[in-house]
């Protein structure tokens, strides 16, 4: 967690100041037989996602080359998740952009049967259907696509609805 937080590596022998450091996981590292720990930040730049952490069962702590070599391969970890971060936040984008334009050709087909049904503007055909959304608490989507199943008559789209409207 120290080197998560603060961004800079730490390595520590398992001994009376790892026990006083950090008293709830040097006991358990020592009882399964480690004898060292490196901590390396996972980072891009300033941002910091994690820390690689390297248990060793000989007290020597890593050299200083071995140190460059571990803090490199936290950087190569690090730029994979946040490549794959950043894929998967990609797709999910994509996935709400399609869903919303489906929605808004299913509101724009239901707005247009109601407005010829209900001899009304397209704003009002609008208006009405959101209006019975709000009113019956369902989503715009669904009463949309209820219109344009027959599911729900147009004429269940009430004109006091539309006098509600400011």
């Amino acid at each position: 967690m120290d080197a998560y937080r603060t961004g800079v590596a730490v390595h520590s022998g398992m001994n009376e100041e790892a026990n006083t450091r950090w008293p709830r996981f040097a006991p358990h590292a020592q009882d399964v037989g480690f004898q060292s720990v490196s901590a390396l930040p996972m980072r891009l730049r300033t941002q910091v996602i994690g820390a690689l952490n390297l248990f060793s069962t000989t007290p020597e702590l890593l050299s200083p080359v071995d140190q460059q070599v571990a803090q490199a391969l936290a950087d190569i970890a690090t730029i994979g998740i946040l490549q794959e971060r950043a894929l998967h936040d990609g797709h999910i984008v994509t996935s709400q952009l399609e869903g919303a334009l489906e929605s808004r050709v299913l509101i724009e087909q239901a707005k247009g049967m109601v407005a010829e049904h209900n001899h009304v503007s397209v704003d009002d055909a609008f208006t009405l259907l959101r209006g019975y959304a709000r009113n019956h608490n369902r989503l715009l989507r669904q009463t949309a696509q209820e219109i344009i199943d027959g599911t729900l008559a147009a004429d269940a789209l009430t004109e006091p609805t539309l006098s509600r409207r400011t």
